[in-house]
């Protein structure tokens, strides 16, 4: 084990949120590039270190370094090189020169007790002298902090966005109440919280912890869809999590109501509790929508003529429900057009298009995801983009209503007819952001299938506005010809309507292969991706998707992507990789963005490597494949759709799974050519209608199941859905 001592020259590389860093140390003997974890590091500090050196493929001798210490400028060189490093704003290397030449081994005495007297040198007035002696007792207490914070096992990153908020008041929050940080800081949670309030000592009857449980339980409950907790449910969970008895908890959301974190609302069948910010979200999404539902005065003789003139024109022939839909969204502010596969959705948006062009009316188009949009472009032959994209996302919408958007209220859509696509995936806030922009008087379309699954976030927007009653609803239900020839949405429609389903695989794009074995479906889904279906729907193997119910066990997404990298992508020389947690990430693997990142760039480049587009944003469900991983500057470089190019340092990779096997859920929007469903006995929660429902809808040539055709028949007749908490429908029935 080597042990030296040196400046830090320069920091080549720092990864705030695991500490790792490479720097180049300056000492007597030159300069020595080293590479360790460190609390906190900067330009100037002299360091001790312990370490072994190493020989770097590409970057030659290194010292990884094993224990490090910050040392105190302990002679004059020390002293100057520490000022003049930048580490103090506005005092170079030539000021820190005269600086110590002046005051020399007291010069640190000088900055902390008498900073006045900087002023004696020529270039510093009194304010700066005072600026400078602030800098560095802030980046003494500063250093002191990181290291507290370190014993707790939070991260460097963490731990500033901590120091930022409390400052020298982050001692006494850590020993009084670290519960107060899950709700000041963004990245601390109650676990978090909970954690170092136990190394602390703090009883695990607090008060301070039982209102934070309480409020932490509420949360976990939107992550899961719904927008409040019944008083009991919300009890019941609290408990579990809290494991103590929790003796009136009216008291404890009195608090949390006094404190408008929660709302509290009486109904004849008890009190429910909601998330202040979803509560007012619900409320002024259905005051917007009414706003936005106004009647249009217009001749129906006259608009039936100039539907039948484009109908010819166009070449597009509408059956009644069709033209009906057309209609609705030409007289009325709000509509929605719903209906399942093959029922001619994308037949009527387009003549509602070619209706708006006709009237010279703007017209925007967009969608949830960036698959969804591209499909719904392909379709119309109109430009549709992302929701996101179309509120001018530049923020995070998510740390404030819709704080996070360009386009709102005082800056709203200018155009005079909106039509969205696959609104069974918009959510609560993704809804109110849009509201939001939409002023009255422009026509809002919405299209979706409601037998789908609900949205990832919380809420049940489609199915809630619909079941309002208060807007215009036309339901698409006759099958085309064309699509009829389909036994995928044929089948798909059987499902639905919970009819029982021929697997006897006569068709050419619906097929059953009945195993009864978990590692036999495994093998037989290897087969179909690498030798069968690639040929058979003309496709690459990333663009086949296995889909499956659930998350663990034998034949969940976790398990299944272990098996399918292993063999789709296995490991190579000539491939670099990366372990984060129990997850290889490889170049060549497909992966899924699993959370919303509203702070992440994009670019896209030509061949050349020149920028041709930019922006922010990947969110939750976006697929992409790993184009490099770049070991020495620890990043992961991922392209998604539309030749979108985003680099992940190591610390976000937190954000990504691997994809070759993703859940129903997570596949709501998209759209594969080859879909591959394996089904054996699970969780009854978890098998139903609906997801069977969304998962044979995801393909647009071919589907194939492996498995039990018994467990396939009784999802059919599970009706049992995941069950929503939500209040979107009262809510705009009340204003109506």
């Amino acid at each position: 084990m080597e042990k030296i001592k040196g400046y830090v020259e320069h920091i080549v590389y720092r990864n705030d949120d695991n500490g790792y860093t490479v720097f180049n140390l300056n000492n007597d003997d030159g300069d020595l590039t080293c590479v360790g974890k460190f609390h906190y590091i900067e330009e100037g500090s002299l360091m001790e270190l312990t370490g072994e050196y190493t020989v770097h493929k590409l970057y030659g001798t290194q010292l990884q370094v094993e224990t490090s210490r910050i040392c105190e400028p302990e002679d004059l060189v020390s002293i100057e090189r520490y000022l003049g490093s930048g580490a103090v704003k506005g005092v170079g290397a030539s000021l820190a020169g005269k600086i110590v030449k002046k005051f020399k081994e007291d010069t640190f005495r000088i900055i902390e007790e008498e900073p006045e007297r900087l002023a004696e040198i020529k270039g510093i007035s009194e304010r700066k002298a005072r600026e400078i002696a602030v800098q560095v007792e802030e980046k003494r207490e500063m250093r002191k902090v990181m290291i507290f914070l370190q014993k707790y096992g939070i991260s460097t990153t963490l731990a500033a966005k901590i120091y930022e908020r409390y400052g020298q008041s982050v001692y006494r929050v850590i020993e009084e109440n670290p519960y107060q940080m899950a709700d000041h800081v963004p990245g601390v949670g109650f676990r978090t919280a909970d954690e170092i309030a136990a190394k602390v000592g703090i009883h695990t009857d607090s008060d301070y912890r039982i209102r934070s449980g309480i409020f932490y339980t509420l949360l976990q409950s939107v992550g899961e869809g719904h927008i409040y907790l019944s008083q009991e449910a919300l009890l019941y969970r609290a408990l579990r999590l809290l494991e103590v008895e929790i003796a009136h908890i009216e008291g404890y959301l009195m608090d949390l109501s006094m404190e408008k974190k929660i709302i509290l609302k009486k109904t004849e069948n008890g009190t429910r509790v909601y998330v202040s910010r979803y509560y007012y979200m619900e409320l002024n999404v259905a005051r917007m929508l009414h706003d936005l539902n106004v009647d249009f005065d217009m001749s129906d003789t006259a608009l039936t003529h100039r539907l039948h003139a484009i109908e010819e024109n166009t070449g597009l022939f509408l059956d009644e429900m069709q033209r009906k839909a057309v209609l609705e969204s030409i007289c009325h502010g709000v509509t929605v057009l719903t209906g399942g596969p093959g029922t001619g959705k994308t037949t009527t948006i387009n003549a509602m298009i070619h209706f708006f062009e006709s009237e010279g009316m703007e017209l925007l188009l967009a969608a949830p995801t960036g698959r969804a949009a591209k499909r719904m472009t392909e379709a119309t032959g109109y430009e549709a983009q992302t929701i996101h994209r179309l509120l001018e996302v530049n923020g995070n919408p998510e740390e404030g209503g819709n704080t996070g958007f360009g386009r709102n209220a005082e800056n709203p859509l200018e155009t005079d007819a909106i039509i969205i696509d696959e609104m069974s995936m918009v959510d609560l806030p993704l809804i109110y952001a849009l509201a939001d922009a939409i002023m009255p008087g422009t026509r809002l379309i919405l299209v979706g299938d409601s037998n789908q699954l609900p949205s990832v976030g919380p809420g049940s927007v489609l199915k809630d506005i619909i079941g309002s009653g208060c807007f215009s609803v036309v339901k698409l239900t006759k099958i085309f010809r064309q699509a009829g020839e389909s036994d995928i949405v044929v089948n798909a429609h059987k499902i639905n309507r919970g009819e029982r389903v021929i697997l006897d695989n006569k068709s050419r794009d619906f097929f059953f292969l009945k195993r009864q074995d978990a590692n036999v479906i495994i093998s037989v889904i290897l087969t179909l991706i690498q030798k069968k279906l690639p040929k058979y729907v003309n496709a690459g193997i990333h663009d086949i998707q296995v889909l499956t119910p659930m998350r663990k066990g034998l034949l969940g997404v976790e398990r299944l992507n272990k098996i399918l990298q292993e063999y789709l992508n296995p490991p190579d020389k000539s491939k670099n990789e990366r372990e984060y947690g129990e997850r290889i990430f490889r170049e060549g693997d497909k992966v899924m963005q699993i959370k919303n990142n509203y702070q992440l760039e994009w670019e896209v480049k030509t061949k050349y490597g020149m920028t041709v587009d930019k922006g922010l944003g990947i969110f939750n469900g976006d697929m992409g494949v790993i184009r490099s991983v770049n070991t020495y500057e620890e990043t992961v470089t991922v392209e998604y759709d539309e030749h979108r190019l985003v680099e992940y340092p190591y610390a976000l990779l937190e954000e990504l799974e691997l994809a070759y096997a993703i859940t129903v859920h997570k596949s709501q929007g998209s759209e594969y050519p080859a879909v591959v469903i394996p089904l054996l006995q699970g969780p009854r929660q978890l098998y139903y209608r609906n997801l069977l429902y969304t998962a044979v809808t995801r393909a647009k040539s071919c589907v194939t199941l492996v498995g039990s055709d018994i467990v396939f028949q009784e999802m059919i007749q599970n009706t049992r859905e995941q069950e929503r908490n939500t209040s979107l429908a009262e809510r705009i029935r009340e204003f109506i």
